[in-house]
């Protein structure tokens, strides 16, 4: 971490979304992001960079002028940007909060840039994963899928880093610890200079990172509804039918008949058969 962002991290400790926000706003982990998706948009690769945190998420998405998608994005504007995704080879990057993690389809990405996650989840790791896995054609004919963690060291993120690391190991997974990405000097990004990474720090300390996540969570909300409102049935399937009580009592000529669907018939021994036919 940027030495003054880890400073105001040891201090934080009333606020633990205030001090997840300082690991995941950190300008070197920013800078990090900024180089592989350089890196990947000149190959020609899909990219999808996930961020839990909302605020985090604007933040990259605008610093990077990149479209985004969260919990708060209207469904025109969602689908607006899933197409252009999709067949337009001028967009390469959507930055996505983890209401991608089910709800949004995109096989098409080849590249994910993790820079933040929901703790240690093993589930939300292996949605994640199995985006990247699907085989596509890339621009050289080879296939290939890169899934990059972006880590702040000496911070909590690490140790729920490594549970999830552990889950891919589990799997039969290999994955490679990478600690300089470029040689220092080499790469000028949007937070490389002192002065930048200063007003980072001010815009972080005064983030209301509380009604950030408020539509957020509401939208995940809303998915899980939805999925168990399918899941159940309940969506088309069921129709309500006006009657009448005269209707059910057969006055209408209607005939109540009880009878046997057969389910669960008791098998008889040979001897009794013949007479209970």
């Amino acid at each position: 971490m940027a030495g003054e962002f880890y400073r105001e991290y040891l201090r934080e400790t009333k606020s633990a979304r205030k001090r997840a926000l300082l690991y995941v706003a950190n300008p070197n982990k920013f800078t990090a992001a900024e180089f592989l998706i350089q890196y990947h948009e000149e190959r020609g690769d899909k990219i999808l960079l996930f961020s839990d945190d909302v605020f985090a998420l604007r933040l990259y998405a605008t610093k990077l002028n990149k479209g985004y998608i969260y919990g708060g994005t209207g469904e025109r504007e969602r689908m607006r940007l899933l197409q252009s995704f999709r067949s337009s080879p001028l967009v390469n990057v959507i930055c996505i909060s983890k209401v991608g993690d089910t709800s949004i389809d995109l096989p098409e990405a080849n590249v994910i840039i993790q820079v933040s996650s929901h703790f240690g989840s093993r589930r939300q790791e292996a949605q994640r994963l199995g985006r990247i896995l699907r085989p596509k054609a890339n621009a050289t004919g080879g296939f290939n899928a890169f899934f990059y963690t972006l880590i702040s060291t000496d911070t909590h993120e690490m140790y729920y880093s490594n549970k999830r690391q552990q889950y891919l190991v589990d799997q039969g997974y290999t994955f490679k610890v990478v600690t300089d990405l470029y040689e220092p000097g080499s790469f000028e990004g949007v937070f490389t200079r002192k002065e930048d990474q200063r007003a980072l720090l001010n815009e972080v300390l005064s983030a209301d990172v509380e009604s950030a996540a408020k539509d957020e969570n509401a939208a995940i909300r809303d998915d899980e509804d939805l999925s168990r409102l399918e899941l159940s049935g309940l969506g088309s399937k069921k129709k309500k039918k006006l009657g009448s009580l005269g209707a059910l009592s057969g006055a209408d000529g209607t005939k109540y008949m009880e009878y046997s669907s057969g389910h669960g018939a008791k098998q008889r021994h040979n001897l009794f058969r013949d007479r209970y036919r």
